[in-house]
């Protein structure tokens, strides 16, 4: 590892909350390097960890990790999140006798939280997450990532209806790795969204549906607004369906935009009751034999 700048074999996310930005994406360079560097090696599922080296690194940034609590739906996209939580040097026995597991492990770090494994569980492990804190009477953070295709097993349903229903405090972010969502992502997009997540807006729509309430035609305008927002929504981004679920929706955002990333996620971080981030990402990002053929590279062995 004495080829990075950033990376050391004693990175920590101490290390990473005190990097400016510039410098998180100089990092996300080295994860990928090193990445690949070891699975070119040892095996392992490539393109998966590539794709969410970003959001790894942006959720650690922002969230005090171990206490708030990142729940993986695939335990073998999480390379990224074993390197910058102090296993960077371990990281070279990936897969090797008595080395790091190509999984989490809650044995191996007090970060890996929860053993994911296949598939589709990490929404209901986060309303079970949401429980125990509130029994406990913590305040911590809870966020779950799920990707596309794990979001169409029928477990996740059944958690997006529970974590709903709670009403409690998760972020689920949906790693939307088919570029499905592109046509949505752009300049109108970008607005739309710095709109919703505005504090003033937020506070000005719940003055607004209390005044409104008293009036006469209140409930009336009520509906019309709301359908109004609602249609743009959908014109927009197309998060009626989470929404019909109890969840606040957010995104499309670009899943490789580090300050993007940041920007929404600070912004929405502290607004109460479920929420839905949707971000698009690419598999393999960064390496071209894997980006041109994910489905080969999902796992090298």
């Amino acid at each position: 590892m004495n080829s990075y700048e950033l990376l050391d074999k004693n990175f920590s996310v101490e290390k990473l909350r005190g990097l400016n930005k510039e410098q998180l994406n100089k990092l996300a360079r080295e994860v990928r390097d090193y990445i690949i560097e070891v699975t070119k090696e040892n095996g392992g599922h490539i393109a998966p960890s590539l794709g969410v080296v970003d959001l790894t690194i942006v959720l650690h940034y922002l969230y005090n990790t171990p206490y708030d609590k990142i729940i993986w739906d695939v335990g073998h996209q999480a390379y990224a999140h074993k390197i910058i939580t102090d296993r960077a040097e371990d990281f070279k026995t990936l897969r090797q006798y008595k080395g790091i597991a190509g999984f989490l492990k809650s044995r191996e770090s007090k970060f890996d939280v929860y053993e994911a494994g296949h598939t589709s569980t990490s929404l209901s492990a986060a309303a079970g997450f949401a429980l125990s804190r509130k029994l406990s009477n913590e305040n911590n953070k809870i966020i779950s990532i799920i990707g596309d295709g794990a979001l169409t097993g029928g477990v996740a349903f059944e958690g997006l209806n529970l974590i709903g229903s709670l009403k409690e405090d998760v972020l689920v972010i949906l790693n939307d790795n088919e570029m499905s969502i592109a046509p949505n992502v752009g300049g109108f997009s970008k607005y739309f969204n710095k709109m919703i997540t505005n504090k003033i807006y937020l506070k000005t729509k719940k003055e607004v549906q209390k005044i409104m309430k008293n009036l006469k035609i209140g409930n009336n305008l009520i509906d019309f607004v709301e359908r109004i927002e609602e249609s743009m929504k959908n014109i927009v981004i197309k998060g009626a369906f989470f929404e019909d679920l109890g969840f606040e929706y957010f995104g499309p955002v670009d899943g490789h935009d580090i300050e993007e990333m940041i920007d929404i996620i600070e912004k929405i971080k502290n607004i109460d009751g479920p929420k839905l981030l949707h971000v698009y990402t690419q598999k393999g990002k960064g390496y071209e034999k894997a980006e041109n053929d994910p489905e080969s590279f999902h796992g090298n062995v």
